[in-house]
């Protein structure tokens, strides 16, 4: 008979990795659409092997001690990986809570006689797991937010497309709000193309930004700065009329850039600043 938790882990592991398998298999937030039975199993078993191995009488009072490094490590490794596949927090948490369920039952099973025993197993227990559990949520969100900076670096790069045009014009669509970290990624990817293609003409439309305040305008003045620098013109296409009352209402300064209602104005423009002519063919039209 196990009569503590050490004895328990190393004495009846198969017996618990089989009840904790179980428990996990019959929640209501199992999530097999991301992990197949194989692979819990898998992160089970080797957390309840590395659990089992280390675990001793005096450390089993000591939740931070080094010698759960290994146990932390694996901890830290399933919660970053159930984090990139799209588990949620409860459903991570609930993995631990799990293991604390199946031991207990087998304590219960094991100390059914001794009460006052199985009370001191049972806190002996949740002090280590609790412990557990905030090194797995502290690494989940630690993957969540890598996720999330992974994806809006993707966004922002897909949101900031550099398009040529035309030989030697480039144009450049901004959707959504212009901020200062965007501004850069905006610039160094406008700057990097123009030095790529040799263009001398830039267009900025800002007809999918919602709305323009003195910030924003700052950000697209430097933005023009640095193209100008490169040796290449500059036009703001897109100002719509509400756009146009909020830069007179706010007094910024637009006069030293050229800005065009459209996209379609703008590039008639730029053909102008290249000396182009644009001509539709009489006759027959394409079929």
């Amino acid at each position: 008979m196990a009569n503590t938790i050490t004895e328990l882990l190393k004495k009846n592991k198969t017996q618990l990795l089989d009840r904790w398998i179980h428990v996990q298999l019959t929640s209501q937030t199992l999530r097999d659409d991301l992990m197949s039975d194989d692979e819990l199993r898998a992160q089970s078993e080797e957390l309840v092997n590395a659990l089992a191995k280390v675990i001793t009488e005096e450390n089993s009072n000591q939740p931070d001690s080094a010698d759960f490094d290994e146990v932390f490590e694996i901890l830290s490794t399933i919660s970053m990986s159930r984090a990139r596949q799209g588990f949620s927090p409860r459903e991570t948490g609930t993995y631990i809570n799990s293991l604390r369920e199946a031991i207990i039952n087998l304590l219960q099973e094991q100390l059914l006689e001794s009460p006052a025993q199985l009370f001191a197993e049972s806190q002996k227990l949740t002090r280590l797991l609790d412990h557990f559990s905030v090194i797995t949520f502290e690494t989940f969100i630690k993957g969540r937010e890598e996720v999330i900076f992974r994806q809006t670096e993707e966004i922002s790069d897909i949101s900031t497309p550099v398009i040529q045009i035309w030989d030697g014009i480039l144009a450049l669509p901004i959707i959504g709000t212009l901020d200062s970290s965007r501004t850069q990624v905006v610039m160094e990817n406008l700057l990097q193309k123009i030095v790529d293609t040799g263009s001398s003409i830039a267009i900025l439309d800002i007809s999918g930004v919602p709305a323009v305040d003195s910030l924003v305008a700052q950000h697209l003045i430097k933005t023009v700065s640095a193209t100008r620098l490169m040796g290449a013109d500059c036009i703001i296409s897109g100002i719509r009329p509400e756009i146009a009352q909020t830069v007179v209402h706010l007094g910024i300064d637009l006069s030293n850039i050229i800005t065009k209602a459209s996209l379609a104005s703008a590039l008639k423009h730029a053909f102008s600043l290249q000396k182009l002519v644009i001509k539709r063919l009489e006759g027959d039209k394409i079929r």
